[in-house]
């Protein structure tokens, strides 16, 4: 089983350990073959210069990444501990530090051969790598101060609903593409009901792990391989626990190698977006509800949430979520999966918005909007039919909240702003009453 942990602490140690090659052959190579190609800079200058810049790269790096982990940090207790990763994990970020560090390791040693054993030279070429070191620090400096700026709330979300579309580009088909889909889908439901008795089972041993991603095409062959079914029994996003069982094969010729199953799980210490569309929507609830507690009591935030959330539950609902399956080259079904029901998405995405909101009149009408416009998009007669029956479970907390009669009201009507343009909800359908 693959436990994928980061390796981006390998990028500035990487910077650091070609700073010290360089450090040990060029000024070498440069004293022993280009002697003869000089500058007209003076012994106490260079000196000076390549003193200025070791010191000033190492203050200027404990400056700068203490401001920034100081403004991470504030901006996970605001949002959510879990963005703190998107900075953390961030390789420019980790660019930055490589470059800083090799920019102070490289100046020093050029300033030990300065003046070498009394030679009265200054090394030109390595005086002159200094200087582009210089420059490129001060460009990777303006490339991180930009993505600190992201951290504000709008980029923020920007940032979550963006993975959360690609995500659901890449895993769901859009509903009229159909490639023989209702034959599949024939196939595969009358294959579940004969998956054969289970021949293997197996399970996790270790530390616990987030299931990150399923090497589908891997399982696939394997499972053909044998002539067997594969059932997984954790979806991605489940935190694998001591003896859960990860899987099951259905029927087969010969046993399947643990190894070689396990390896196609990858497993993460945190949860990721890779076939996790749930996860983008996870961490836009978690900001909303941080929003709504009474401790920050933003509720504006808290609708900006439910902007991206709509848009997203808009392209799922023009998708094909029945996807937890998979077939061979030959049509045969050989890996099931769980995978998230279109309610299973409505309530992630509205539930704790809703329970947290009740009494903010500006999220109610935001919900209430965001409701009806998902009516309006989706095309399965189910969907539409559960969007409209969690309509009137708004209707029903709004009624049952501590808000007044005048209230209740307004929060009925339809607001994408949540308070700015007021519509009744017969009116904002037709779109031609505001007021």
């Amino acid at each position: 089983m693959r436990r994928h942990g980061s390796r981006i602490w390998l990028i500035p140690t990487s910077y650091v350990a070609a700073s010290v090659v360089c450090a040990f052959a060029l000024p070498r190579i440069e004293h022993a073959y280009l002697g003869s190609y000089t500058f007209n800079l003076s012994i106490s200058s260079t000196q000076a210069y390549l003193s200025a810049v070791a010191s000033g790269m190492m203050a200027l790096t404990a400056i700068v990444f203490s401001v920034a982990f100081v403004m991470v940090q504030f901006s996970g207790v605001a949002y959510s501990q879990r963005l703190v990763l998107f900075f953390v994990r961030d390789r420019v970020l980790f660019h930055t530090l490589g470059v800083f560090v090799a920019t102070f390791v490289y100046s020093l040693w050029t300033l030990a051969w300065v003046d070498r054993a009394g030679s009265g030279t200054v090394p030109s070429f390595s005086t002159s790598l200094v200087v582009v070191m210089v420059i490129i620090s001060m460009a990777l400096f303006s490339v991180l101060v930009q993505r600190i700026t992201d951290l504000q709330i709008g980029n923020m979300l920007r940032l979550i609903g963006d993975k959360g579309r690609e995500v659901i580009r890449e895993m769901f088909p859009r509903l009229d593409d159909r490639r023989d889909a209702d034959q599949v889908n024939r196939s595969v439901i009358s294959s579940r009901t004969v998956l054969g008795p289970v021949t293997q089972t197996f399970k996790y041993s270790g530390k616990p792990r987030t299931i990150a991603k399923y090497d589908i095409t891997a399982l696939v062959r394997h499972a053909r391989e044998v002539g067997a079914v594969i059932e997984m029994l954790c979806a991605v996003g489940d935190t694998l626990l001591e003896d859960s069982v990860i899987l099951r094969i259905h029927g087969g010729k010969t046993g399947v190698p643990e190894a070689s199953l396990l390896r196609a799980v990858k497993l993460e210490t945190q949860r990721t977006f890779e076939q996790d569309p749930k996860y983008p929507i996870r961490l836009l609830v978690d900001i909303g509800i941080k929003a709504l507690s009474p401790a920050i009591n933003d509720p504006t935030t808290a609708v900006q949430t439910i902007d991206q959330i709509e848009d997203l539950l808009r392209r799922l609902g023009r998708r094909e979520l029945d996807t937890g399956y998979a077939a061979d080259a030959d049509g045969n079904l050989r890996l099931v999966f769980p995978t998230p029901s279109w309610d299973d998405y409505l309530a992630l995405a509205f539930d704790e918005i809703r329970q947290y909101g009740a009494n903010s009149v500006q999220v109610m009408r935001r919900l209430r909007s965001a409701l009806t416009g998902l009516t309006d998009t989706l095309t399965r007669p189910a969907r539409i039919e559960a969007v409209q029956h969690y309509l009137k479970r708004l209707d029903s907390m709004i009624e049952h909240s501590s808000l007044d009669a005048d209230d209740r009201l307004a929060a009925r009507q339809e607001d994408r702003q949540g308070l700015g343009l007021s519509r009744t909800p017969a009116e904002g359908k037709e779109g031609k009453a505001y007021g």
